[in-house]
């Protein structure tokens, strides 16, 4: 069923092998907590491109494959020649000849098609400027964890709508049947595009999906997700997307709006809800202002699951590599 097959968009995978991948994460986690070895892609080789720099992406690829007894290698801007001195095709030629698989984290979504095309090799997005899938897996199996199923719940996102984290939520809500609420301004909503493309899954799941600009659409979410105003790549429009944002932080009088008070709060990260970074030192020379996206009062409530999300990056990831890479007979869960 997975064997084989690349990773590079939500679409790839039904709803129902989404579903088994989430199962097959959480059976994974429960192996690594009682310490039972589970080596199901024993001396692989994956080679890991990064574009863009993370710390959850990279340290969660790196754990999965170890654990799985594969041997990772990372392959930094500075590493390769991808699109420079050669071309992205004859570099994945050449990659799919020495690794079993191959994970891309960069900016274009072509990129990531365009290797898993001429690799030969399972290719797994670990995000590109239109999708984020592996980590969808993570926050809907950290929402299926909490809730015990995914079942009647309403996702509320809040903020910038038109980034690659919002497209792949509001397609993979309406994917798994998951109600999604997109909260944003007029300029930051999701492109009609994706927006079309959600509503096709959304007829067959039943899922409900709204757009809106205004908060009062928290009012119903079992989750509140949000994530940073300005993405990689775009910090020329900082001031411009503070002002315009600035009303959809997620703070204690947006919360108090939510009637279900046992909602779970959930950001990707990184999050600038405090001033312990650089970046944010530097905005609130430049604009006074403390906090961002989330204030830290919320982000260090008892209804944050943020730092559990972020582990289930790995679990989820590992799920991934030794269904699509493992030549093993995928347990039923």
């Amino acid at each position: 069923m997975f064997q084989g097959r690349s990773f590079l968009k939500e679409v790839d995978y039904n709803k129902n092998e989404l579903l088994y991948l989430i199962d097959f994460a959480i059976h994974l986690k429960k192996l690594k907590k009682q310490h039972i070895p589970h080596k199901y892609l024993q001396d692989k080789n994956i080679a890991l491109i990064f574009e863009k720099t993370s710390t959850r992406t990279r340290a969660a690829f790196t754990t999965a494959a170890v654990d799985l007894g594969a041997h990772p290698e990372f392959l930094g801007p500075n590493d390769i020649q991808l699109g420079k001195k050669e071309s992205i095709t004859d570099t994945a030629k050449v990659l799919g000849s020495m690794f079993d698989g191959i994970e891309f984290r960069g900016f274009k979504q072509s990129d990531v098609e365009t290797l898993a095309k001429a690799s030969d090799v399972p290719v797994w997005n670990g995000l590109t400027d239109d999708w984020h899938p592996t980590q969808m897996l993570a926050d809907f199996m950290t929402i299926k964890e909490h809730f015990g199923t995914l079942d009647k719940l309403t996702l509320a996102y809040v903020g910038d709508g038109r980034n690659n984290v919002a497209n792949s939520l509001l397609v993979t809500a309406a994917i798994l049947g998951v109600d999604v609420t997109i909260v944003a301004p007029e300029s930051l909503q999701p492109p009609h595009a994706i927006q079309q493309l959600a509503r096709k899954y959304a007829m067959k799941t039943q899922s409900k999906i709204t757009i809106r600009s205004d908060i009062n659409g928290v009012e119903n979410a079992d989750i509140i997700y949000t994530d940073v105003w300005v993405s990689m790549g775009e910090e020329a429009q900082t001031e411009n997307r503070i002002k315009l944002l600035r009303p959809y932080q997620v703070n204690k009088t947006l919360t108090d709006k939510i009637l279900n008070k046992d909602f779970i709060f959930m950001h990707c990260l990184p999050s600038f809800h405090d001033l312990n970074t650089e970046i944010m030192k530097e905005i609130k020379w430049k604009y006074n202002i403390d906090e961002l996206e989330v204030t830290d009062e919320v982000f260090q409530s008892k209804n944050a699951v943020v730092f559990e999300q972020a582990e289930n990056r790995m679990h989820t990831i590992k799920a991934v590599m030794a269904a699509t890479l493992g030549n093993l007979f995928v347990p039923k869960i």
